[in-house]
């Protein structure tokens, strides 16, 4: 009777050390799957970083909290301002409210220590403005470029003069010209041309 027993368990281990092979034979095709699957994944996303890049397409993932989701930017009003415009006769005036967009509250904090700086490039931009310029909704969003301009001139930004800026090249430069200072935009909250 020793030799029936011995003669089932012979049966069962070959079996078993084919379904070990098998195992570790999954295993690794699983591994490999998975690494050519992360390699793909890994390829495809520098790809389109740098079609980004080519385009001057800022990354949104820039500003974002720790679960994925971007954090609103701060605003930052500035106080009205009423400014003489460059008309003959000098009897024109502007009275402009301003909010700065910036990328959070700690760089609010670093743009009002430079406040009074930036409000006095503004008021001298405006001051060399005429009413009919404003009054167009292109001269509007073209002082509000200037400003924007005027806003990063005290982090180091903006060197060169925004509506000298022409061509491919230079819209890509001017893209990321503004793409790590603390101002991102300007808001119009009041504009009144008397």
């Amino acid at each position: 009777m020793a030799t029936a027993p011995e003669a089932a368990e012979g049966e069962a281990k070959p079996p078993a050390k084919k379904s070990k092979k098998l195992l570790i034979i999954i295993g690794a095709a699983v591994a490999v799957l998975a690494l050519a699957g992360g390699g793909g994944y890994w390829y495809i996303s520098k790809q389109r970083a740098a079609a980004a890049a080519e385009d001057g397409v800022e990354e949104p993932a820039k500003n974002a909290t720790k679960d994925g989701h971007p954090t609103p930017p701060a605003y930052l009003p500035m106080d009205n301002m009423v400014v003489n415009l460059a008309d003959a006769g000098g009897d024109r005036v502007a009275q402009i409210g301003i909010t700065l967009v910036v990328t959070d509250s700690h760089a609010s904090d670093q743009v009002k220590a430079f406040l009074p700086t930036i409000r006095s490039g503004v008021l001298m931009l405006i001051s060399q403005k005429t009413a009919t310029e404003l009054l167009t909704t292109e001269g509007k969003e073209l002082l509000a470029k200037e400003i924007l301009h005027e806003a990063v001139l005290p982090f180091g930004g903006g060197e060169a003069e925004p509506h000298a800026a022409a061509g491919a090249a230079k819209k890509k430069a001017k893209a990321t010209e503004h793409a790590d200072m603390p101002v991102t935009g300007v808001l119009f909250s009041s504009f009144i041309v008397q």
